[in-house]
């Protein structure tokens, strides 16, 4: 008997799921799956329950929500969809990096595994997204860069911009408009007093600059590296 495919809020939520841990370890909770889905607790709750009816998830009450092998898979499923597809619309179709999430979320769910197989194809098989998000393979392989938010990075420390996150489009268009781009070489000169902002220079297509960066922006930015600097107080970073 073939089995009937998931629906599209079957493959949102555990989208979400895998998403909120992807960058830090901590496991979603249903209030926080109801935050981000916009949604009501209680729809949460039963959803949930038919998520772990189909084998997609582990949950009990209370408690956080993890995925299954089984959901993880279909994560994976999604996620390469969603960043393909806004691959696709920023390097074919012009769209700009603020724009493609809200596109990509309702292309991901109409279109074949053909059409997502052949945008790959087409695109040279991409290793990750606009914001620097890596894209699973067609086998669920997943290329994690190691980085760290620069949020957290301490003064002398130097690297290069690996990830921008993508939940707001205000800042990515204020990113845009400062030249502050994926790849971009960063070091941390030292923070204001006071908790102050964290002062940087990152280079850009006219050599480097300084900027002073607001706690929000500096949060949805990672930065990798190779070398630390002496006295880092990032082990093995």
């Amino acid at each position: 008997m073939k089995t009937s495919a998931p629906s599209s809020s079957i493959e949102d939520y555990v989208k979400v799921i895998y998403s909120f841990t992807e960058w830090q370890d901590k496991p979603i909770t249903s209030s926080q799956l109801a935050q981000r889905l916009g949604v009501a607790n209680s729809s949460v709750s039963e959803m949930v329950r038919k998520l772990k009816d189909q084998g997609l998830v582990d949950h009990k009450p209370y408690s956080a929500v993890t995925l299954t092998e089984a959901g993880l898979r279909l994560a994976l499923a999604m996620v390469r969809r969603h960043r393909l597809i806004e691959t696709y619309l920023v390097q074919r179709l012009g769209y700009s990096w603020d724009e493609v999430h809200d596109e990509a979320e309702q292309l991901e769910h109409a279109v074949s595994d053909t059409f997502i197989e052949r945008v790959a194809a087409k695109l040279g098989n991409p290793r990750r997204d606009p914001h620097g998000d890596p894209i699973p393979t067609a086998d669920g392989q997943v290329l994690m860069p190691h980085a760290h938010l620069l949020a957290g990075l301490d003064q002398g420390h130097t690297g290069r911009i690996t990830r921008i996150s993508d939940d707001n489009p205000e800042l990515l268009r204020y990113l845009a408009a400062q030249e502050i781009d994926l790849d971009a070489e960063v070091q941390v000169l030292g923070r204001k007093p006071f908790g102050g902002a964290l002062v940087v220079r990152i280079s850009g297509p006219d050599g480097p600059r300084e900027y002073d960066l607001a706690d929000e922006i500096a949060a949805a930015l990672w930065v990798s590296t190779d070398t630390p600097h002496p006295g880092c107080l990032l082990d093995g970073s």
